[in-house]
């Protein structure tokens, strides 16, 4: 293995494989991704992207297949709010470097076109990285990890040196999610040692004799150490482990709890008692689930379809209140092309995530879930009084 301050060349089998260590928001990596690719000529191209990430790279105007219903149908606002709050970390920075985060990238793409190299995305999908983000964590936990990336999105526009001097060692991912809480080792695991081994496996099993990959500086030394592991499993890598039992389980328990609270209220301690528990958790969660559809500026149809579904989708483990008046607020404020064509402008300001038709969609689901589960948990020691 030979090596210097930025390339790593690694013998392997048959083939020989060069390792560039590039800083995500460097001109300098730009022109050594360029400068490298064209000397050697190789077979193969590795970049650190996914297989959506290199599409969205070599076609921008994908985003605007995006169908908002599906995503919501499957669960995936928080994935999709995620990456935008990600995609708007990316362009403040480029902002204010002048060289958009992940150009190396598009370099390497572009080069390997030049000399007809094959182009192989060796990075895990962010979604699942995403995912089993939020499967390691505690319910708690990911309630701190919702807030925070609630907070980035609230908090200063301003990119200070220091964070992109951190940037210099550091991906985006990890740099913007490490940086919404510091304090979760489970978080950095994922985002950083897991994607440590399946770069490595990825670009061992590379096609070609002569490859060049272009990866995140900070992603070198644990590549270098992983190595010589030939036990890495790839595919244990990319699946989603079972949901925390706690957090599974709640799904069932709240309801459960409820309805039995309201039944014992019937039987021992009368009808009016039994009616006065509905009122509460009728009132807290209508109350509250109204509350954060109207933070997300929704359709006042959309607010009304929030509150109405509360109390009924909080004690169905299937459904969310939020599904149900994202659904509503798409069919009364469909986006247009423009709020595609505006969305990678918009999401660089808080007001301009409110303003996007296509954001404020993925706002209203999750505050209005977000209410309607606070909505909850007032409505329980409530309805446990009246039987005091």
């Amino acid at each position: 293995m030979t090596k210097d301050n930025h390339i790593n060349t690694i013998n392997w089998n048959d083939k020989k494989i060069t390792i560039i260590g590039t800083a995500h928001v460097s001109k300098e990596s730009v022109a050594l991704v360029e400068e490298v690719i064209k000397e050697i000529k190789p077979d193969t191209v590795c970049v650190e992207l996914c297989n959506p990430r290199l599409k969205s790279i070599s076609d921008p105007s994908k985003w605007k297949d995006t169908n908002l219903i599906d995503v919501i149908k499957k669960k995936q606002t928080t994935v999709l709010m995620s990456n935008l709050i990600l995609a708007s970390f990316q362009k403040r920075i480029g902002e204010k470097l002048g060289v958009a985060p992940g150009e190396e990238m598009r370099t390497a793409i572009k080069v390997a076109k030049e000399i007809d190299a094959t182009i192989v995305p060796v990075d895990r999908e962010i979604k699942i990285t995403l995912m089993r983000v939020w499967h390691s964590m505690s319910f708690w936990s990911l309630l701190k990890f919702i807030a925070g990336l609630l907070y980035s999105m609230f908090d200063s526009d301003e990119i200070t040196e220091e964070d992109v001097e951190k940037l210099k060692n550091k991906d985006i991912l990890e740099s913007a999610l490490i940086e919404i809480n510091s304090e979760m080792p489970a978080v950095s695991k994922i985002i950083i040692h897991e994607r440590d081994l399946y770069l490595t496996e990825s670009i061992r099993n590379a096609p070609g004799s002569r490859i060049v990959a272009v990866v995140g500086a900070g992603h070198v030394p644990g590549i270098l150490k992983e190595w010589e592991n030939t036990d890495i499993d790839i595919e244990a890598l990319s699946t989603l482990p079972p949901k925390n039992r706690i957090i599974a389980s709640l799904k069932y328990l709240i309801p459960a709890i409820v309805v039995c609270l309201i039944l014992t209220g019937f039987f021992f301690a009368g009808a009016d008692a039994g009616k006065e528990m509905i009122l509460w958790w009728v009132a807290a969660n209508s109350l509250l689930a109204g509350i954060g559809s109207a933070l997300a500026l929704s359709h006042p149809l959309t607010i009304i379809s929030a509150a109405l579904a509360a109390p009924i989708t909080s004690l169905n483990p299937m459904i969310a209140a939020g599904w149900v008046a994202g659904l509503v607020e798409v069919f009364l404020r469909k986006p247009k092309v423009d709020d595609f064509d505006k969305l990678f402008d918009d999401i660089t300001s808080v007001r301009g995530f409110w303003k996007n038709k296509i954001t404020r969609v993925l706002l209203v689901v999750l505050f209005t879930n977000l209410g309607s589960s606070i909505g909850t948990f007032v409505a329980l020691p409530l309805m446990g009084k009246v039987l005091g």
